[in-house]
């Protein structure tokens, strides 16, 4: 039986588009519905933008992702969304702590995201590379040359100038 060689050629060719056609298409993606329980920074911020901020918490405080955000056990990967750990809550307290305070003392305007635009103090000008900066009592004590609590210095002899509780 004879084949026609025009309609072999035009069904090669046509099988050639439609396969290529259909391998070309890739499957739409759900819209990017942006970062999830995002409740300081900004809703629109990028990806980029969002990595640069947790890069600088990160040495700041001189830990890892897994300070503040809990692992699914389940999936084995972060649950960057999750609320677990009380440190995710304590930084954005300290975040708007941050940004109150630049606001207040330095002037700082905000960003076209609505960030608070580097000026001022930031995490690290605290923490400086440890998770819980030490807190250090000056030479000499609180107020009044008492130190906190209102108790003498060491030693039993209260600060110089402070009037002694026994009498």
């Amino acid at each position: 039986m004879p084949f026609n060689k025009k309609i072999v050629a035009t069904l090669g060719l046509l099988s050639v588009v439609v396969l290529g056609a259909m391998t070309s298409m890739t499957p739409k993606k759900p819209q990017d519905e942006g970062f999830k329980n995002l409740k300081v920074l900004p809703k629109n911020i990028s990806g980029d933008n969002l990595h640069k901020v947790m890069e600088e918490w990160e040495h700041s405080l001189g830990v890892h992702c897994n300070f503040c955000h809990a692992r699914n056990e389940e999936t084995k990967k972060m649950d960057w969304a999750s609320d677990a750990k009380p440190e995710k809550e304590m930084a954005r307290d300290m975040y708007k702590m941050m940004n109150k305070i630049n606001q207040k003392y330095f002037h700082a305007k905000k960003d076209s995201l609505g960030m608070i635009m580097q000026s001022g103090i930031n995490c690290n000008t605290c923490h400086r590379g440890t998770a819980h900066p030490e807190v250090v009592i000056p030479a000499g004590g609180g107020p009044g040359g008492m130190p906190p609590g209102g108790q003498p210095a060491p030693g039993g002899q209260p600060a110089a100038g402070t009037p002694d509780k026994k009498g």
